[in-house]
């Protein structure tokens, strides 16, 4: 079971903050569908947990491709 700190929610500005890059970036990606999160109503909400693990696939999404 995941620890509460993996699993808290996250906002979007937090989410910008946490990945250092604009709000803008994170709706860009959101409209995408390239980062999991979902609406809570008007306001997005991300779990941390996810977006830790999507930026890990992310980063081994380019050592793969470098190498091949």
């Amino acid at each position: 079971m995941p620890d509460e700190k993996t699993d808290e929610l996250l906002t979007l500005e937090e989410v910008a903050r946490y990945l250092k890059v604009s709000t803008w970036t994170i709706h860009r990606f959101i409209r995408q569908n390239r980062l999991p999160g979902y609406r809570l109503g008007h306001q997005w909400r991300f779990r941390k947990r996810l977006v830790d693990e999507w930026l890990e696939r992310k980063s081994t999404d380019r050592s793969n491709s470098a190498e091949g």
